[in-house]
């Protein structure tokens, strides 16, 4: 699609996110609206201050906990509403927890924005659902070649030998507070870890958010209410920052472990001084990104928030068309 083409389309990408311009909405926006579509809760997609806020019922609940009061219209998966003559739906990213990709029907057009999104399965929230379109709009978080994640079974592992190898010692698990620290733990349950699992005090309302809207995390405790002796042998959940921190001196010589995909970069482990990589990711790797292009063929793909290029020459190279969206304000806050 030629730039003059892309501008005078009915839904236009600038800096600030991506306008629906016949409903007069905007796409997960980075400054304040009369009316915005939240893909997921994750900062760098959902912002406090729009005039009106539609979104999932727990994507809503999620910034409700991080903003208080949001002026928020739930739409459940696969209801519809229309505004402007767009028919607008909700479906599920399964990035996290009430994650959704929009799909805008208009002019007989179907454009799918899918903000984050992973195609793996999640203990934590509902699949990803292929939703045939004309226009794919695909995040590129992870789109290079070399992002290959590996499967989440053997990183569980990893982590469940560090501790089981080292039980004087506890394991301090770097994850990001909304999607990642839940998935982890949720993972761990269904590796058959029943112990309790210790938390810092940052990630336990989102914890609880995520068990009352039915996610099962099973038995949390918190570290400040724990001797530190009691934290031998367990395993510790922490917001990343709090990795280096004065507060990891409170369990008992932790090996330092970080979860995020961007662990296949060792610089990026050596950097954070992690001691044990879990290469987690709620984000498609490249192999993911490329499979659903492929399966859905769209007449167009869009790709923004990563490595566009890559992407985008893999889709000329097979003759599909493709471009790059300029929008800022995205960063890697859930990775």
């Amino acid at each position: 699609m030629s730039n003059d083409r892309a501008s005078s389309h009915w839904i236009a990408a600038d800096r600030t996110g991506i306008h629906v311009r016949p409903a007069d909405l905007w796409i997960d926006p980075s400054v304040p609206r009369p009316a915005a579509l939240i893909t997921h809760g994750h900062a760098d997609h959902a912002r406090g201050g729009h005039g009106e806020t539609i979104a999932t019922p727990e994507t809503l609940a999620i910034m409700g906990l991080r903003y208080g009061t949001v002026d928020g219209r739930p739409l459940r998966y696969g209801e519809a509403f229309e505004r402007g003559g767009v028919r607008i739906s909700l479906h599920p990213a399964g990035h996290v927890l009430g994650s959704a990709q929009i799909l805008l029907e208009h002019a007989g057009e179907r454009v799918v924005v899918t903000g984050d999104y992973k195609t793996r399965p999640d203990p934590t929230c509902t699949p990803f659902e292929p939703v045939p379109c004309d226009i794919f709009v695909t995040e590129a978080t992870f789109g290079l070649p070399v992002f290959r994640h590996p499967p989440i079974e053997q990183e569980v592992a990893k982590l469940l030998n560090a501790r089981a190898a080292n039980p004087d010692r506890c394991v301090l698990v770097g994850a990001y507070a909304l999607g990642k620290a839940q998935r982890v733990i949720a993972e761990l349950r269904r590796a058959s870890h029943a112990e309790p699992i210790y938390l810092h005090g940052a990630l336990e309302k989102m914890c609880r958010l995520y068990e009352t809207l039915g996610v099962d995390l099973g038995e949390l405790r918190l570290v400040s209410e724990t001797e530190k002796e009691d934290l031998s042998g367990r395993i510790v959940v922490c917001p990343p920052s709090a990795l280096t921190d004065r507060w990891s001196r409170r369990p008992p010589d932790p090996i330092t472990a970080m979860a995020s995909g961007w662990m296949r970069v060792r610089q990026r482990a050596r950097a954070r001084q992690v001691e044990l990589p879990l290469i987690i990711s709620d984000h498609a790797d490249w192999d993911e990104l490329t499979a659903t292009i492929a399966m859905l063929r769209p007449t167009e793909t869009w790709v923004t928030h990563g490595a566009e290029e890559a992407l985008v020459h893999w889709c000329t190279q097979r003759q599909m068309r493709a471009r790059a969206l300029a929008v800022a304000g995205y960063e890697d806050e859930d990775e």
